[in-house]
């Protein structure tokens, strides 16, 4: 592998946000009042889980799919060991003076089985999406109009990442209304938050092109997600 300069710090970055949005990010529901739409409630770990499809975006960009897979493959190790500490924490009996305690750490970091596969399966399948669609858009774009493929890349990550999620983990026991709603309001959030950041991912993409003297094309990748190779 050739070495780069900030793949690394990259890659570190990329499963520090992702392990946040996942663990913290949970913690609360949010209701704000957005003018001319009213009042608009979501999970408030959904206004940074977006920041790693932007991370998603400038890795396959830069380096390639490839390169972004590995790191995919990183986030998704820290996700499923995050879960199993979080389960073994929950469940070793507290000490006689933390037994008042142990009803918040149940709450905070008690998720059901369910919704943590439905968290690690739709990250899994929406990032590899995310991927996937930037590195072809850039072929068949020829590295033009570089907007069309980071807003475009993440509408279709985003909607299949939102989609198994909500489905895998409140199917039955929302109303399909509620889970209707809520799963497009989370989409159109996530979405809506890369549109706004695609001026700081211009410039980030541009910086690291420049120093690390990459620009990657997928013209021979194979795009198999299950491999760790480069």
């Amino acid at each position: 592998m050739k070495n780069y300069r900030y793949y690394d710090l990259i890659l570190g970055a990329y499963v520090c946000v992702l392990l946040c949005a996942n663990l913290i990010g949970p913690a609360k529901v949010s209701t704000v009042q957005v003018p001319l739409i009213g009042s608009v409630t979501f999970m408030a770990g959904v206004l940074f889980f977006p920041i790693s499809y932007i991370f998603g975006d400038i890795l396959t960009e830069v380096y390639g799919y490839a390169r972004d897979r590995r790191v995919v493959w990183s986030g998704f190790a820290a996700l499923v060991f995050a879960a199993v500490m979080a389960a073994v924490i929950v469940h070793l009996p507290p000490a006689d003076f933390w037994r008042s305690k142990q009803p918040a750490v149940e709450e905070i970091f008690g998720n059901t089985p369910r919704i943590i596969c439905a968290s690690i399966i739709a990250f899994w399948c929406g990032s590899f999406v995310n991927s996937y669609v930037l590195a072809k858009m850039k072929l068949l774009t020829r590295g033009r109009w570089l907007w069309t493929r980071i807003i475009g890349s993440t509408l279709c990550g985003e909607l299949v990442d939102s989609g198994l999620f909500y489905s895998i983990a409140f199917a039955g026991l929302w109303k399909g209304r509620d889970l209707l709603t809520v799963t497009v309001t989370q989409y159109v959030l996530k979405s809506a938050w890369e549109v706004f950041m695609t001026p700081v991912t211009y410039r980030v993409v541009a910086f690291l092109k420049r120093t690390e003297q990459e620009d990657y094309y997928d013209s021979g990748t194979n795009f198999t997600p299950f491999s760790l190779r480069a």
